[in-house]
């Protein structure tokens, strides 16, 4: 049947979308938790932000493009730096080191994922329903 194999495709692409919107959000939940945190040792590098990619590829088994999570590649810009000479991560000039993190642009970042991902969830839903529906007519 060409139906199933629709419901098939349409489930596994949103399946897709939701392990990707997944692996974003715990991507930014990283970078939330690293936000103010410093280095280890005095005058290091803290913890650098951490950016999602998303690559296309074809599931030759569904003859369809789903989507995965790429790459997670290092935010290359600067890093805050606060003058705070009595903080034991601090250089010898006495500045400290802080993450690149900007939380609203990561909670920003958390919201859109969260609506992707339930956008996905949905379609998922929706396909199920329809096949309920297409199992009941073929009970009747």
């Amino acid at each position: 049947m060409a139906e199933s194999a629709d419901f098939l495709r349409s489930m596994s692409i949103a399946t897709s979308g939701l392990r990707a919107q997944a692996g974003r959000m715990r991507v930014i939940s990283e970078n939330i938790a690293n936000a103010d945190s410093t280095a280890q040792t005095a005058g290091g590098d803290p913890y650098r932000r951490k950016v999602p990619t998303f690559s296309s590829t074809l599931d030759r088994s569904l003859d369809a493009q789903v989507v995965a999570l790429g790459r997670i590649k290092p935010d290359t810009s600067s890093f805050r730096v606060k003058y705070e000479p009595g903080n034991p991560a601090a250089d010898t000039s006495g500045n400290v080191k802080y993450p690149n993190v900007n939380s609203l642009v990561e909670m920003t970042d958390m919201r859109e994922a969260q609506r992707s991902y339930e956008a996905n969830l949905n379609i998922i839903s929706a396909t199920r329903r329809m096949i309920q529906r297409t199992l009941d007519i073929l009970k009747a």
